[in-house]
């Protein structure tokens, strides 16, 4: 059976490493404004698993930025991350098989007029180190 891994962990912590002038997150903190730029990562409650080994989850990606240039050149950055630098990867605990684009970077609504939001959604193919 699959073995479901915390994959919003594991893309927070690589995505810190990856990203060292960015905040990289799942929750957004009331001090948005003075934490720019930040990634904030989210799974979907959505994807599904093969029943054996290979899980598929839907993970949407939004940056936000105090410019839309700004914004969009991150967004983009991660974007060849997740679908090139990821692809194929694998760290202790967990082995990244296809990376894809659901959604590709676009702007994405936020109520906050001071900063901008980029955002796209990606389906990652995993599974747990044997």
């Amino acid at each position: 059976m699959t073995v479901l891994v915390d994959i919003e962990l594991e893309l927070i912590s690589r995505g810190t490493a990856r990203f060292p002038d960015a905040v990289v997150r799942d929750e957004l903190d009331n001090n948005l404004l003075n934490e720019l730029p930040t990634i904030q990562i989210n799974q979907l409650p959505a994807g599904g698993d093969d029943g054996i080994r290979l899980a598929r989850m839907l993970v949407d990606i939004n940056v936000y930025a105090a410019t839309r240039a700004d914004a969009i050149t991150l967004a983009r950055q991660v974007h060849t991350w997740v679908t090139a630098e990821l692809r194929g990867s694998h760290g202790a605990t967990i082995v990244f098989a296809r990376t894809g684009a659901i959604t590709l970077p676009a702007e994405r609504p936020y109520t906050n007029t001071e900063l901008r939001r980029v955002g796209a959604t990606y389906e990652i193919f995993c599974h747990p180190v044997s």
